[in-house]
Protein backbone atom coordinates (compact mmCIF):
# COMPACT_ATOMS: atom_id res chain seq x y z
CA UNK A 1 0.00 0.00 0.00
CA UNK A 2 1.38 3.84 -0.88
CA UNK A 3 2.27 6.23 1.74
CA UNK A 4 2.33 9.69 2.12
CA UNK A 5 5.87 9.67 0.60
CA UNK A 6 5.06 7.75 -2.04
CA UNK A 7 2.56 9.76 -3.04
CA UNK A 8 4.29 12.97 -2.96
CA UNK A 9 7.00 11.41 -4.88
CA UNK A 10 4.29 10.75 -7.44
CA UNK A 11 3.19 14.47 -7.19
CA UNK A 12 6.78 16.01 -7.52
CA UNK A 13 6.62 14.21 -11.26
CA UNK A 14 3.06 14.70 -12.30
CA UNK A 15 3.17 16.65 -15.90
CA UNK A 16 0.56 18.99 -15.49
CA UNK A 17 -1.60 20.38 -18.51
CA UNK A 18 -2.53 24.02 -17.61
CA UNK A 19 -3.74 25.50 -21.01
CA UNK A 20 -7.46 25.59 -22.52
CA UNK A 21 -7.99 22.66 -24.46
CA UNK A 22 -10.18 23.15 -27.73
CA UNK A 23 -10.23 21.67 -30.84
CA UNK A 24 -8.16 18.81 -29.61
CA UNK A 25 -4.88 20.21 -28.00
CA UNK A 26 -3.87 22.79 -25.50
CA UNK A 27 -3.80 26.43 -26.41
CA UNK A 28 -3.09 29.37 -24.44
CA UNK A 29 -5.76 32.51 -23.66
CA UNK A 30 -6.12 34.65 -26.28
CA UNK A 31 -5.23 37.20 -23.93
CA UNK A 32 -1.57 35.48 -22.74
CA UNK A 33 -3.64 35.59 -18.99
CA UNK A 34 -3.35 32.69 -16.30
CA UNK A 35 -4.32 32.28 -12.45
CA UNK A 36 -2.58 30.53 -9.79
CA UNK A 37 -3.89 27.16 -9.00
CA UNK A 38 -3.12 26.64 -4.97
CA UNK A 39 -2.86 23.75 -3.19
CA UNK A 40 -5.07 24.72 0.03
CA UNK A 41 -2.77 22.14 2.12
CA UNK A 42 0.07 24.49 1.53
CA UNK A 43 -1.27 27.44 -0.02
CA UNK A 44 1.45 26.86 -2.49
CA UNK A 45 1.13 27.43 -6.23
CA UNK A 46 0.77 23.97 -8.17
CA UNK A 47 0.38 25.73 -11.65
CA UNK A 48 -0.19 28.80 -13.52
CA UNK A 49 -3.28 27.90 -15.73
CA UNK A 50 -4.22 29.93 -19.01
CA UNK A 51 -7.34 32.29 -17.65
CA UNK A 52 -10.23 31.98 -20.56
CA UNK A 53 -12.34 35.12 -21.18
CA UNK A 54 -14.78 35.64 -24.17
CA UNK A 55 -12.44 35.40 -26.88
CA UNK A 56 -11.85 31.69 -25.74
CA UNK A 57 -15.21 30.96 -25.13
CA UNK A 58 -16.26 32.10 -28.87
CA UNK A 59 -13.19 30.04 -30.37
CA UNK A 60 -14.53 26.90 -28.25
CA UNK A 61 -18.33 27.05 -29.40
CA UNK A 62 -16.84 27.80 -32.87
CA UNK A 63 -15.23 24.60 -32.95
CA UNK A 64 -17.65 22.27 -31.05
CA UNK A 65 -19.76 24.08 -33.48
CA UNK A 66 -18.29 23.17 -36.58
CA UNK A 67 -17.91 19.41 -35.37
CA UNK A 68 -22.00 19.30 -34.50
CA UNK A 69 -22.17 20.64 -38.30
CA UNK A 70 -20.09 17.84 -39.94
CA UNK A 71 -21.32 15.14 -37.79
CA UNK A 72 -18.44 14.16 -37.06
CA UNK A 73 -19.78 12.95 -33.69
CA UNK A 74 -23.50 13.09 -33.95
CA UNK A 75 -23.52 10.70 -37.40
CA UNK A 76 -21.29 8.12 -35.82
CA UNK A 77 -23.24 4.73 -35.17
CA UNK A 78 -24.51 4.62 -31.69
CA UNK A 79 -22.07 1.73 -30.97
CA UNK A 80 -19.10 3.51 -32.14
CA UNK A 81 -19.66 6.53 -30.22
CA UNK A 82 -20.34 4.27 -26.87
CA UNK A 83 -17.23 2.66 -27.67
CA UNK A 84 -15.24 5.67 -27.22
CA UNK A 85 -17.01 6.42 -23.68
CA UNK A 86 -15.86 2.74 -22.98
CA UNK A 87 -12.61 3.45 -23.78
CA UNK A 88 -12.72 6.90 -21.97
CA UNK A 89 -13.33 5.07 -19.09
CA UNK A 90 -11.12 2.60 -19.43
CA UNK A 91 -7.94 5.17 -19.81
CA UNK A 92 -9.40 6.79 -16.69
CA UNK A 93 -9.12 3.94 -14.34
CA UNK A 94 -5.69 3.35 -16.59
CA UNK A 95 -4.55 6.96 -15.44
CA UNK A 96 -6.07 6.55 -11.77
CA UNK A 97 -3.39 8.05 -9.88
CA UNK A 98 -3.02 10.84 -11.76
CA UNK A 99 -6.49 11.70 -11.82
CA UNK A 100 -6.16 11.26 -8.15
CA UNK A 101 -3.40 13.27 -7.23
CA UNK A 102 -4.76 16.10 -9.68
CA UNK A 103 -7.61 15.91 -7.73
CA UNK A 104 -6.12 16.04 -4.22
CA UNK A 105 -3.69 18.60 -4.98
CA UNK A 106 -5.86 20.75 -6.96
CA UNK A 107 -8.89 20.52 -4.22
CA UNK A 108 -7.42 19.23 -0.94
CA UNK A 109 -9.72 16.33 -1.30
CA UNK A 110 -7.80 13.55 1.12
CA UNK A 111 -6.69 10.92 -1.60
CA UNK A 112 -8.18 8.12 0.06
CA UNK A 113 -11.46 9.74 -0.94
CA UNK A 114 -10.59 10.19 -4.45
CA UNK A 115 -9.36 6.82 -4.95
CA UNK A 116 -12.49 5.01 -3.45
CA UNK A 117 -15.28 7.58 -4.39
CA UNK A 118 -14.67 9.87 -6.78
CA UNK A 119 -12.70 8.28 -9.33
CA UNK A 120 -14.68 5.04 -9.40
CA UNK A 121 -18.10 6.65 -9.88
CA UNK A 122 -16.44 8.43 -12.61
CA UNK A 123 -15.92 5.30 -14.35
CA UNK A 124 -19.47 3.97 -13.95
CA UNK A 125 -21.19 7.33 -15.44
CA UNK A 126 -19.58 6.89 -18.22
CA UNK A 127 -19.86 3.46 -18.42
CA UNK A 128 -23.46 3.81 -17.95
CA UNK A 129 -24.11 6.30 -20.28
CA UNK A 130 -22.13 4.68 -22.87
CA UNK A 131 -24.08 1.37 -22.50
CA UNK A 132 -27.44 4.00 -22.97
CA UNK A 133 -26.74 5.31 -26.03
CA UNK A 134 -28.52 2.36 -28.15
CA UNK A 135 -31.40 2.20 -25.58
CA UNK A 136 -32.85 5.30 -26.68
CA UNK A 137 -36.11 4.32 -28.62
CA UNK A 138 -38.20 6.81 -30.50
CA UNK A 139 -42.16 6.38 -31.55
CA UNK A 140 -44.46 5.36 -34.07
CA UNK A 141 -48.06 6.46 -33.16
CA UNK A 142 -51.81 5.09 -34.55
CA UNK A 143 -52.53 7.03 -37.23
CA UNK A 144 -55.01 6.99 -40.75
CA UNK A 145 -54.18 4.66 -43.39
CA UNK A 146 -51.91 6.10 -45.76
CA UNK A 147 -49.77 8.57 -43.21
CA UNK A 148 -47.41 7.88 -40.78
CA UNK A 149 -45.60 9.40 -38.18
CA UNK A 150 -42.72 9.09 -36.13
CA UNK A 151 -41.14 10.67 -32.81
CA UNK A 152 -37.34 9.93 -32.87
CA UNK A 153 -34.53 12.19 -30.19
CA UNK A 154 -31.96 14.63 -31.55
CA UNK A 155 -28.96 15.79 -29.76
CA UNK A 156 -29.19 19.68 -29.01
CA UNK A 157 -26.71 20.86 -30.57
CA UNK A 158 -23.98 22.94 -28.30
CA UNK A 159 -23.82 22.26 -24.53
CA UNK A 160 -22.39 24.55 -22.17
CA UNK A 161 -21.62 22.78 -19.29
CA UNK A 162 -20.36 25.30 -15.36
CA UNK A 163 -19.46 22.63 -12.88
CA UNK A 164 -18.09 22.82 -8.99
CA UNK A 165 -14.75 22.58 -7.53
CA UNK A 166 -16.18 20.29 -4.70
CA UNK A 167 -15.95 16.97 -6.57
CA UNK A 168 -14.16 18.44 -9.79
CA UNK A 169 -14.01 15.27 -11.93
CA UNK A 170 -16.83 13.72 -10.97
CA UNK A 171 -19.52 16.56 -11.20
CA UNK A 172 -18.25 17.20 -14.47
CA UNK A 173 -18.37 13.64 -16.04
CA UNK A 174 -22.18 13.51 -14.35
CA UNK A 175 -23.00 16.11 -17.16
CA UNK A 176 -20.20 15.48 -20.01
CA UNK A 177 -21.55 11.85 -19.74
CA UNK A 178 -24.77 11.94 -21.06
CA UNK A 179 -24.58 15.25 -23.20
CA UNK A 180 -21.96 13.30 -24.82
CA UNK A 181 -23.76 10.22 -25.55
CA UNK A 182 -26.72 11.83 -26.39
CA UNK A 183 -24.91 13.17 -29.71
CA UNK A 184 -23.91 16.67 -28.26
CA UNK A 185 -20.53 19.08 -28.32
CA UNK A 186 -19.70 20.35 -25.07
CA UNK A 187 -17.70 23.27 -23.70
CA UNK A 188 -16.64 22.79 -20.11
CA UNK A 189 -16.26 25.78 -17.60
CA UNK A 190 -14.33 24.08 -14.35
CA UNK A 191 -14.47 26.18 -11.43
CA UNK A 192 -11.55 27.89 -11.13
CA UNK A 193 -10.68 26.43 -7.73
CA UNK A 194 -9.89 23.16 -9.36
CA UNK A 195 -9.66 22.91 -12.74
CA UNK A 196 -6.61 20.23 -13.59
CA UNK A 197 -8.51 17.19 -13.24
CA UNK A 198 -10.98 18.12 -16.45
CA UNK A 199 -8.56 19.79 -18.41
CA UNK A 200 -6.86 16.08 -18.30
CA UNK A 201 -10.19 14.13 -19.24
CA UNK A 202 -10.64 15.99 -22.28
CA UNK A 203 -7.18 14.91 -23.47
CA UNK A 204 -7.86 11.67 -22.45
CA UNK A 205 -11.26 11.79 -24.49
CA UNK A 206 -8.91 12.43 -27.78
CA UNK A 207 -6.77 9.24 -26.64
CA UNK A 208 -9.78 7.40 -26.34
CA UNK A 209 -10.64 8.39 -29.96
CA UNK A 210 -12.87 11.34 -29.42
CA UNK A 211 -12.72 13.64 -32.72
CA UNK A 212 -11.31 16.83 -31.63
CA UNK A 213 -13.72 19.93 -31.54
CA UNK A 214 -16.21 17.69 -29.75
CA UNK A 215 -14.98 18.35 -26.25
CA UNK A 216 -13.53 21.77 -25.36
CA UNK A 217 -12.57 22.93 -21.91
CA UNK A 218 -12.15 26.80 -20.82
CA UNK A 219 -10.76 27.53 -17.90
CA UNK A 220 -11.08 31.00 -16.77
CA UNK A 221 -12.90 32.82 -13.90
CA UNK A 222 -16.68 32.89 -13.53
CA UNK A 223 -17.54 36.41 -14.37
CA UNK A 224 -15.72 36.07 -17.43
CA UNK A 225 -15.71 32.57 -18.63
CA UNK A 226 -18.51 31.10 -17.43
CA UNK A 227 -20.72 34.71 -18.17
CA UNK A 228 -19.76 34.46 -21.42
CA UNK A 229 -20.90 30.66 -22.29
CA UNK A 230 -24.21 31.32 -20.57
CA UNK A 231 -24.54 34.21 -23.02
CA UNK A 232 -23.39 32.44 -25.95
CA UNK A 233 -26.06 32.15 -28.84
CA UNK A 234 -24.90 29.31 -30.02
CA UNK A 235 -25.19 27.10 -27.17
CA UNK A 236 -28.47 25.04 -26.70
CA UNK A 237 -28.19 23.88 -23.55
CA UNK A 238 -26.19 25.30 -20.08
CA UNK A 239 -25.98 22.97 -17.24
CA UNK A 240 -24.54 23.85 -13.75
CA UNK A 241 -23.96 22.78 -10.36
CA UNK A 242 -22.48 25.24 -7.68
CA UNK A 243 -24.45 27.93 -5.97
CA UNK A 244 -28.31 29.34 -6.15
CA UNK A 245 -26.68 32.90 -6.42
CA UNK A 246 -25.27 31.73 -9.84
CA UNK A 247 -28.13 29.62 -10.95
CA UNK A 248 -30.37 32.77 -10.57
CA UNK A 249 -27.50 34.71 -12.48
CA UNK A 250 -27.53 32.21 -15.20
CA UNK A 251 -31.08 32.12 -15.85
CA UNK A 252 -31.19 35.93 -16.84
CA UNK A 253 -28.31 35.22 -18.74
CA UNK A 254 -30.47 32.81 -20.89
CA UNK A 255 -33.27 35.09 -21.33
CA UNK A 256 -31.06 37.74 -22.58
CA UNK A 257 -29.59 35.37 -24.99
CA UNK A 258 -31.01 32.74 -27.00
CA UNK A 259 -33.40 31.34 -24.31
CA UNK A 260 -31.21 28.69 -23.91
CA UNK A 261 -32.33 25.62 -21.77
CA UNK A 262 -30.97 26.00 -18.40
CA UNK A 263 -30.05 22.83 -16.15
CA UNK A 264 -29.58 23.66 -12.59
CA UNK A 265 -28.11 22.06 -8.93
CA UNK A 266 -27.47 24.33 -7.09
CA UNK A 267 -27.86 24.59 -2.99
CA UNK A 268 -28.84 22.34 -0.34
CA UNK A 269 -29.67 22.33 3.55
CA UNK A 270 -30.52 18.64 3.74
CA UNK A 271 -32.44 17.38 6.94
CA UNK A 272 -31.84 14.30 8.51
CA UNK A 273 -34.43 13.46 10.47
CA UNK A 274 -34.02 10.88 13.73
CA UNK A 275 -37.60 9.39 14.93
CA UNK A 276 -37.30 7.49 18.36
CA UNK A 277 -37.88 3.87 17.25
CA UNK A 278 -35.12 3.88 15.05
CA UNK A 279 -33.13 0.57 15.17
CA UNK A 280 -29.74 1.74 15.91
CA UNK A 281 -29.01 4.99 16.88
CA UNK A 282 -24.88 3.91 16.27
CA UNK A 283 -25.95 3.30 12.88
CA UNK A 284 -27.07 6.40 12.34
CA UNK A 285 -24.81 8.37 14.26
CA UNK A 286 -21.94 6.95 11.92
CA UNK A 287 -24.25 8.07 8.66
CA UNK A 288 -25.34 11.01 10.11
CA UNK A 289 -21.51 12.04 10.95
CA UNK A 290 -20.34 11.16 7.54
CA UNK A 291 -23.26 12.83 5.49
CA UNK A 292 -22.22 16.48 6.97
CA UNK A 293 -18.06 15.73 7.49
CA UNK A 294 -17.07 13.95 4.56
CA UNK A 295 -15.18 15.99 1.92
CA UNK A 296 -14.99 18.85 4.95
CA UNK A 297 -18.84 19.74 4.63
CA UNK A 298 -17.77 21.03 0.86
CA UNK A 299 -21.41 18.73 -0.66
CA UNK A 300 -24.54 20.44 -1.55
CA UNK A 301 -26.72 17.81 -0.15
CA UNK A 302 -24.23 17.56 2.98
CA UNK A 303 -26.92 17.16 5.94
CA UNK A 304 -26.09 19.49 7.72
CA UNK A 305 -29.78 20.00 9.75
CA UNK A 306 -29.91 16.70 12.23
CA UNK A 307 -33.23 17.17 13.70
CA UNK A 308 -33.35 14.15 16.40
CA UNK A 309 -36.18 13.55 19.09
CA UNK A 310 -36.43 14.75 22.29
CA UNK A 311 -35.75 11.39 23.65
CA UNK A 312 -32.39 11.09 21.85
CA UNK A 313 -31.13 14.56 21.29
CA UNK A 314 -28.89 14.26 24.72
CA UNK A 315 -27.34 10.83 23.68
CA UNK A 316 -26.84 11.48 19.99
CA UNK A 317 -25.37 14.84 20.41
CA UNK A 318 -22.97 12.54 23.11
CA UNK A 319 -22.43 9.89 20.46
CA UNK A 320 -22.32 11.89 17.32
CA UNK A 321 -19.27 14.20 18.98
CA UNK A 322 -17.34 10.89 20.03
CA UNK A 323 -17.98 9.40 16.55
CA UNK A 324 -16.83 12.33 14.63
CA UNK A 325 -13.56 13.40 16.71
CA UNK A 326 -12.60 9.72 16.48
CA UNK A 327 -13.32 9.46 12.65
CA UNK A 328 -12.39 12.74 11.29
CA UNK A 329 -9.23 14.12 11.90
CA UNK A 330 -7.10 16.78 9.66
CA UNK A 331 -3.73 16.04 7.98
CA UNK A 332 -2.06 15.96 4.29
CA UNK A 333 -4.03 15.19 1.92
CA UNK A 334 -1.45 13.03 0.62
CA UNK A 335 -1.49 10.46 3.60
CA UNK A 336 -3.60 7.68 2.76
CA UNK A 337 -4.97 7.95 6.55
CA UNK A 338 -6.31 11.50 6.65
CA UNK A 339 -10.03 11.30 6.81
CA UNK A 340 -10.38 15.23 6.77
CA UNK A 341 -8.13 17.77 4.33
CA UNK A 342 -8.50 21.66 4.12
CA UNK A 343 -11.22 23.31 2.59
CA UNK A 344 -11.15 24.20 -0.85
CA UNK A 345 -9.50 27.66 -0.35
CA UNK A 346 -8.59 30.57 2.18
CA UNK A 347 -11.21 32.48 1.35
CA UNK A 348 -13.61 29.26 1.50
CA UNK A 349 -12.40 28.53 4.93
CA UNK A 350 -12.72 32.37 6.40
CA UNK A 351 -16.43 32.39 4.96
CA UNK A 352 -17.25 29.26 6.63
CA UNK A 353 -15.29 30.87 9.91
CA UNK A 354 -17.76 33.75 9.47
CA UNK A 355 -20.88 31.48 9.44
CA UNK A 356 -19.36 29.80 12.71
CA UNK A 357 -18.92 33.45 14.22
CA UNK A 358 -22.42 34.94 13.76
CA UNK A 359 -23.94 31.34 14.92
CA UNK A 360 -22.41 31.62 18.01
CA UNK A 361 -23.41 35.89 17.67
CA UNK A 362 -26.93 34.56 17.15
CA UNK A 363 -27.31 32.19 20.11
CA UNK A 364 -26.28 28.97 19.27
CA UNK A 365 -24.00 26.79 21.09
CA UNK A 366 -20.62 25.19 19.91
CA UNK A 367 -20.52 21.50 21.79
CA UNK A 368 -17.66 20.89 18.86
CA UNK A 369 -15.34 22.78 17.48
CA UNK A 370 -17.06 26.47 16.92
CA UNK A 371 -13.92 28.14 17.66
CA UNK A 372 -11.40 30.55 15.13
CA UNK A 373 -8.18 28.10 14.50
CA UNK A 374 -4.92 29.42 14.42
CA UNK A 375 -4.29 31.05 10.94
CA UNK A 376 -0.80 31.48 11.48
CA UNK A 377 0.07 27.80 9.60
CA UNK A 378 -0.46 27.14 6.35
CA UNK A 379 -3.45 25.16 4.37
CA UNK A 380 -7.10 26.44 4.92
CA UNK A 381 -7.90 24.07 7.31
CA UNK A 382 -10.75 23.93 9.85
CA UNK A 383 -11.91 21.74 12.14
CA UNK A 384 -15.71 20.02 12.37
CA UNK A 385 -18.19 22.16 14.21
CA UNK A 386 -21.40 21.03 15.74
CA UNK A 387 -23.96 22.94 17.45
CA UNK A 388 -27.29 23.05 19.63
CA UNK A 389 -29.47 25.61 20.76
CA UNK A 390 -30.25 26.84 17.33
CA UNK A 391 -33.99 26.92 15.76
CA UNK A 392 -35.05 28.00 12.38
CA UNK A 393 -35.11 31.65 11.95
CA UNK A 394 -31.04 31.96 12.45
CA UNK A 395 -28.72 31.67 9.86
CA UNK A 396 -27.15 28.86 10.71
CA UNK A 397 -29.72 26.56 10.16
CA UNK A 398 -31.01 28.25 6.84
CA UNK A 399 -28.44 29.30 4.86
CA UNK A 400 -25.94 26.76 3.31
CA UNK A 401 -22.44 26.83 4.72
CA UNK A 402 -20.64 24.41 2.53
CA UNK A 403 -18.17 23.16 5.23
CA UNK A 404 -18.20 20.68 7.98
CA UNK A 405 -20.88 22.52 10.40
CA UNK A 406 -23.67 20.95 11.69
CA UNK A 407 -26.63 21.80 13.88
CA UNK A 408 -29.05 19.60 16.16
CA UNK A 409 -32.17 20.24 16.86
CA UNK A 410 -34.50 18.58 18.99
CA UNK A 411 -38.11 17.84 18.23
CA UNK A 412 -41.25 16.07 19.77
CA UNK A 413 -43.90 15.11 17.34
CA UNK A 414 -43.86 13.95 13.74
CA UNK A 415 -45.56 16.65 12.70
CA UNK A 416 -43.37 19.18 14.05
CA UNK A 417 -40.15 17.36 12.45
CA UNK A 418 -41.69 17.68 8.70
CA UNK A 419 -42.28 21.53 9.68
CA UNK A 420 -38.73 22.04 10.57
CA UNK A 421 -37.36 20.38 7.60
CA UNK A 422 -39.77 21.52 5.23
CA UNK A 423 -39.17 25.14 6.72
CA UNK A 424 -36.57 25.53 4.34
CA UNK A 425 -35.58 27.83 0.60
CA UNK A 426 -33.77 24.54 -0.47
CA UNK A 427 -35.08 20.82 -1.06
CA UNK A 428 -32.18 18.60 -2.43
CA UNK A 429 -32.04 15.67 -0.53
CA UNK A 430 -33.21 14.30 3.24
CA UNK A 431 -33.20 11.42 5.55
CA UNK A 432 -35.25 9.54 7.62
CA UNK A 433 -34.56 6.81 10.53
CA UNK A 434 -37.15 4.99 11.47
CA UNK A 435 -37.94 1.18 12.24
CA UNK A 436 -41.35 1.83 10.72
CA UNK A 437 -42.43 1.42 6.98
CA UNK A 438 -45.72 3.30 7.54
CA UNK A 439 -43.76 6.22 9.17
CA UNK A 440 -40.75 5.84 6.53
CA UNK A 441 -43.82 5.90 3.50
CA UNK A 442 -45.87 8.58 5.29
CA UNK A 443 -42.51 10.53 5.74
CA UNK A 444 -40.84 10.37 2.39
CA UNK A 445 -44.34 11.74 0.58
CA UNK A 446 -44.60 14.63 2.73
CA UNK A 447 -40.88 15.61 2.28
CA UNK A 448 -40.11 18.29 -0.07
CA UNK A 449 -37.12 17.18 -1.75
CA UNK A 450 -35.58 15.62 -4.72
CA UNK A 451 -33.65 12.67 -3.24
CA UNK A 452 -34.72 11.09 0.18
CA UNK A 453 -33.03 8.42 1.86
CA UNK A 454 -34.72 6.14 4.61
CA UNK A 455 -32.14 4.16 7.45
CA UNK A 456 -29.10 5.41 5.54
CA UNK A 457 -27.62 8.73 4.00
CA UNK A 458 -25.87 9.00 0.61
CA UNK A 459 -26.26 6.18 -0.59
CA UNK A 460 -27.65 5.22 -4.37
CA UNK A 461 -25.90 4.37 -7.71
CA UNK A 462 -26.45 5.41 -11.85
CA UNK A 463 -30.35 4.59 -11.95
CA UNK A 464 -30.80 6.91 -9.12
CA UNK A 465 -31.99 10.42 -10.22
CA UNK A 466 -30.13 13.20 -8.45
CA UNK A 467 -31.23 16.88 -7.74
CA UNK A 468 -33.78 19.25 -5.90
CA UNK A 469 -36.82 20.68 -5.42
CA UNK A 470 -37.46 24.60 -4.42
CA UNK A 471 -34.25 26.68 -4.49
CA UNK A 472 -31.78 23.45 -5.05
CA UNK A 473 -32.56 23.69 -9.01
CA UNK A 474 -34.17 22.33 -11.47
CA UNK A 475 -32.62 19.67 -13.15
CA UNK A 476 -31.15 15.75 -12.22
CA UNK A 477 -28.24 14.42 -12.90
CA UNK A 478 -27.83 10.68 -13.00
CA UNK A 479 -30.25 7.81 -14.45
CA UNK A 480 -31.40 6.83 -18.16
CA UNK A 481 -33.65 10.21 -18.04
CA UNK A 482 -30.54 12.60 -17.78
CA UNK A 483 -29.38 11.56 -20.95
CA UNK A 484 -32.95 12.63 -22.78
CA UNK A 485 -32.37 15.68 -21.17
CA UNK A 486 -30.20 16.37 -23.40
CA UNK A 487 -31.89 16.07 -26.39
CA UNK A 488 -34.96 17.25 -28.19
CA UNK A 489 -37.80 15.22 -29.96
CA UNK A 490 -38.69 15.71 -33.43
CA UNK A 491 -42.01 14.77 -34.95
CA UNK A 492 -42.65 14.00 -38.30
CA UNK A 493 -45.81 13.29 -40.37
CA UNK A 494 -45.34 11.51 -43.56
CA UNK A 495 -48.58 11.60 -46.22
CA UNK A 496 -48.20 8.08 -48.13
CA UNK A 497 -51.12 8.49 -50.09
Amino acid sequence: MMGREDWAGLASRLDIASGLFIEGQYVNARSGKTFDCLNPATDQIIAKVAQGDVADIDLAVASAQAALRDGRWRSLAPRTRASILLRLADLVEVHTQELALLETLDMGKPISDVLNIDIPEVVNTLRYFAECIDKIEGGVTATPVGTLHTITHEPLGVVGAITPWNYPLMMAVWKLAPALAAGNCVVLKPAEQAPLSCTRLAQLFVDAGGPPGVFNVVNGLGPEAGKALALHPDVAKLTFTGSTAVGKLLLGYAGQSNMKRVALETGGKSPQILMPDLYDLDAAVDRAVGGIFDNAGQVCNAGSRLLVHQSLHDEFVQRFIARAQQAYQTGDPLDPATTLGPMVSQTQRQNVQARIDQAISDGAKPVLGGLSPDTQGAGAYLQPCVFTGADNTMRIVREEVFGPVATVQAFETEEQALAMANDSDYGLAASVWTADLKTAHRMVGALQAGVVWVNCFGDGDMTQPFGGYKQSGNSRDKHKDSLLSYMQTKSAWFQLG
